[in-house]
């Protein structure tokens, strides 16, 4: 579905380059739920950008179901992000001072959908994430938790193929956390969506089932759950974690 092939990206920093991928090439599979680890600075939210066409790349080659992205104009750009990428963000990018139902069909004003239709998916979706019944409640009345599946659904409003979320349990706790992470492998398993995840969480890692350590701009090493359970995994991603805490 997704295949990225020796992609390089540098930034101009104080005069200089700064070299925020390296060569990074793996594929993803169609229902792939993926997590993306390492430390600040390694690149993992600048690839999270290219994967979502914010962000360009200098050499390599990004593939979206077997078409190149080099060859998309911005408004190609633009309309893949509308209609086959959800975006969520560690600090929910909602309007607080509107209504859930406002913040979740909002991609969908772009699309110039019908209003009846609107608010139909916009149920929809906020019934996969349990909140159709805080639809008529001001974000800001809201727990951190509940912003976040917010984020979700406005994310599922256009049935994307894709999800990219960039450390979407940074802000929450303990609690908040864990139910999110269940919602998101539950839309993952029954709607057979391709979830990225930036974290830097193993516990919220143990959900996926495949994880990308990065370093430098660099995939380091890899990590496959392979049908084990989630404590289990949890407990290898523990000891990759000191693995590597032995190597620096």
């Amino acid at each position: 579905m997704l295949q990225l092939q020796n992609i390089s990206k540098t930034y101009p920093v104080g005069g200089q380059k700064f070299q925020a991928l390296c060569q990074v090439s793996f594929h993803v599979e169609e229902g792939d739920f993926i997590s993306i680890q390492g430390k600040s600075g390694s690149g993992k939210s600048t690839l999270l950008h290219i994967m979502g066409c914010l962000d360009d790349y200098d050499c390599g080659d990004y593939m979206i179901e077997g078409k190149s992205v080099k060859s998309f104009t911005e408004p190609q750009k633009a309309r893949l992000r509308n209609e086959k990428i959800g975006f969520v963000m560690q600090d929910f990018s909602l309007i607080s001072s509107q209504s859930v139902l406002f913040n979740v069909t909002l991609p969908l004003y772009f699309n110039r959908t019908p209003y009846r239709e609107l608010q139909g998916r916009a149920v929809e979706a906020l019934r996969l994430v349990d909140l159709e019944n805080q639809m008529n409640k001001n974000v800001n009345q809201l727990s951190g938790g509940q912003k976040q599946r917010v984020a979700i659904a406005r994310a599922l409003i256009n049935h994307p193929k894709i999800i990219l979320a960039d450390e979407p349990t940074g802000a929450l706790d303990s609690r908040s956390s864990r139910l999110l992470l269940e919602t998101m492998s539950e839309i993952n398993k029954k709607m057979q969506a391709t979830i990225l995840m930036v974290t830097h969480d193993p516990y919220a890692a143990s959900y996926t089932d495949r994880i990308l350590y990065f370093k430098d701009g660099h995939i380091i090493s890899e990590l496959k759950r392979c049908n084990r359970e989630r404590r289990e995994f949890y407990e290898e991603i523990m000891q990759e974690a000191a693995r590597q805490d032995e190597k620096r």
